[in-house]
């Protein structure tokens, strides 16, 4: 098993664990639900990809084996017990870089309430921690308001634009790059997301 996971992360209603095949439905259901709120930011394929799309055990059980092999952490995100969004660390590099990238998505109804922070605090911390990264970005479309408010709140450094980034929807669109180093957060991102939050941020 690949160090750092699986792995259960937890502060006060927001719990990230690893992403099952039972949670099937609620995740259907939930994208279903959200689909206006986040197609929109969701990434394609620039290539028609022949036959029927994978299941959502095919799309668990890849997720699952590059888990164990390290290169990805799949979080499924709760809420106060509530299956509400997904966070995922990927192209996990160790070497001389020991680098990986996080990617979210939650639900618009609980959007705004300080989950995805949360998360992606809980998230930079077990990678920093346990995994022994250097540093974590995080490439947000610049016209994704909800997404660059997450980053603002928890101080990641800005890297400026990627053009033509990443493939979404049909077009090859920009992104900015957000990023924190270990150096960057000495005492850990979940305890400075506190006191942003004690603060009334």
């Amino acid at each position: 098993m690949a160090t750092g996971w699986p792995a259960v992360l937890v502060e006060g209603g927001v719990r990230l664990r690893p992403l099952r095949w039972r949670d099937q439905h609620a995740w259907m259901a939930l994208r279903a639900r959200n689909a206006d709120w986040l197609l929109r930011w969701d990434a394609t394929s620039p290539v028609l990809v022949q036959g029927p799309r994978p299941t959502f055990g095919q799309f668990v059980r890849s997720l699952s084996a590059q888990a164990r092999a390290g290169t990805t952490l799949p979080f499924a995100v709760d809420l106060d017990g509530e299956l509400v969004g997904q966070l995922t660390v990927s192209s996990i590099q160790y070497g001389s870089l020991r680098s990986g990238s996080i990617g979210y998505w939650v639900s618009e109804h609980v959007a705004g309430r300080g989950t995805i922070p949360t998360a992606v605090a809980m998230v930079t911390d077990h990678c920093f921690d346990v995994l022994g990264l250097h540093r974590v970005e995080i490439n947000i479309r610049p016209e994704n308001g909800p997404s660059l408010r997450v980053v603002e709140k928890l101080g990641f450094r800005d890297e400026g634009l990627r053009e033509r980034y990443l493939h979404i929807q049909g077009a090859w669109c920009d992104h900015r790059t957000f990023a924190l180093t270990v150096e960057d957060v000495p005492g850990g991102l979940l305890e400075r997301w506190r006191r942003v939050r004690a603060a009334g941020a």
